[in-house]
């Protein structure tokens, strides 16, 4: 049953993408701009832009990673929260896709030309959700593949985050990545702290 629940947002996400590929028009009306945002308010850009990519790669990279680690936290909210496992998985991705672009609204409401599309923010709250749950399961990034224990390699990417984030002109939403990790702990952390206890025993 989880593997529908994440189908359900993986495949719209995927069919949209790739129509946003053959449109312009619907590209430029569903990608965040926070200018656009700001003036018109069309404040629908802040959950639109994560169903739409900038290209097969994008897409298929972040697809990869929300199956992958959807899965592990639906099954692991399934038997920490029972029957309120799907609803909690849910308000952790939907508003991570908001709450992850808040700080580039503010930074670029002002420019027209900035705009930003994937839902690399939601995926990135996802992935540190699973590093809490699983602290010792391995990981590693795809295209390097040197596998590690998951709270050493969600240390070394959150440094890394921290430090891209504050760089200019860089093509990756860093930014993104970083608050959308920041709200996936957060979140986790309100809804039920007892499990940073269990962080803290697996990984100490």
């Amino acid at each position: 049953m989880h593997n529908l629940l994440i189908l359900s947002i993986l495949l719209p996400t995927i069919i949209i993408s790739i129509l946003a590929f053959r449109s312009p028009e619907l590209f430029d009306k569903l990608k965040f701009n926070p200018a656009h945002i700001n003036n018109s308010k069309e404040w629908y850009r802040f959950f639109s832009y994560g169903i739409i990519h900038a290209d097969f790669l994008h897409l298929t990279v972040n697809m990869y990673v929300l199956w992958s680690f959807g899965r592990l936290i639906i099954y692991d909210f399934r038997e920490i929260f029972d029957n309120l496992g799907n609803l909690y998985f849910l308000l952790l991705y939907i508003p991570a896709l908001g709450v992850s672009v808040i700080p580039t609204y503010f930074k670029n409401r002002g420019d027209y030309s900035y705009n930003a599309v994937g839902a690399s923010g939601a995926i990135s709250a996802l992935v540190y959700v699973s590093i809490i749950l699983n602290p010792n399961m391995s990981m590693g990034l795809i295209f390097i593949p040197i596998p590690m224990p998951a709270w050493f390699f969600g240390g070394l990417y959150l440094a890394y985050t921290i430090i891209m984030s504050k760089k200019e002109n860089t093509k990756i939403g860093h930014s993104a990545h970083l608050w959308g990790a920041i709200y996936g702990m957060i979140y986790l952390l309100l809804i039920e702290p007892r499990l940073y206890l269990w962080f803290l025993s697996q990984v100490f």
